[in-house]
């Protein structure tokens, strides 16, 4: 069973067009399903899911889609927060918060606040999130210290680098899913995912939930990891 299990999330527009829908109800249809997965995983014996909520490539798409997948945030905090505190969850907020609407802060450092001291389960919503981004303001971080004296140059190593990272208080993720009939990574969890394993499912992500995720874990428990070395029996 994997501690850490990352999800990209992909499809929600796909979904909406394939039922003749306009797009935000696919949107709309992915919280339910945000909202079946974060049930489903503490069940399953997840410690920490990490979800890709919205990179910062997502500022791409037109105004309208960037305002509606801001407003599904605020309907899930709103509508789930209290939930979540009541199952013991601890949401983590990666990514940067500049260029993001004071509210949207607002209400993102209070799922953080009133969830702090949960224990049962770990949630990560990665928002405004780019994996590049994540390390570039970790190697800032690092010349700051150096050039301080706090760091010395020699001691800059992984260790170092991952300390930086937003995801720093969370396990590196075992297992990667992405929904959504896609397969690539799209800067989401880019270096701490070097040894996780990768499983692309054809399933939108509006269709996902329990079921999907048992089907996921049931794939890696099939794998047989080996972190470069070689394979159990092998010469």
């Amino acid at each position: 069973m994997p501690a850490h299990v990352g999800i990209i999330m992909d499809g929600n527009g796909r979904w909406a067009s394939r039922h003749g829908l306009p797009r935000a109800i696919g949107h709309e249809r992915g919280v339910e399903a945000l909202r079946r997965t974060v049930k489903a995983a503490p069940k399953l014996g997840l410690q920490y899911l990490t979800v890709y909520s919205f990179s910062t490539e997502n500022w791409r798409r037109p105004v309208a889609e960037v305002s509606a997948l801001f407003a599904l945030l605020k309907t899930f905090i709103n509508r789930d927060l209290d939930q979540l505190i009541k199952e013991g969850v601890k949401v983590s907020v990666f990514g940067t918060r500049k260029g993001l609407p004071e509210e949207i802060n607002t209400l993102l450092e209070r799922a953080e606040r009133e969830t702090r001291h949960n224990t049962a389960f770990n949630l990560g919503i990665a928002f405004n999130y780019g994996g590049r981004e994540e390390i570039t303001r970790a190697t800032r971080a690092i010349a700051q210290d150096v050039k301080a004296g706090r760091l010395d140059p020699e001691n800059i190593d992984e260790a170092a680098i991952a300390a930086r990272l937003d995801t720093a208080a969370f396990p590196d993720p075992d297992l990667i899913i992405r929904t959504g009939e896609e397969s690539r990574l799209s800067n989401f969890l880019i270096w701490q995912s070097a040894y996780a394993e990768l499983v692309f499912m054809d399933v939108l992500w509006p269709e996902f939930g329990e079921a999907g995720l048992e089907q996921a874990l049931s794939v890696f428990a099939s794998r047989e990891r080996r972190f470069g070395g070689l394979k159990s029996g092998a010469g």
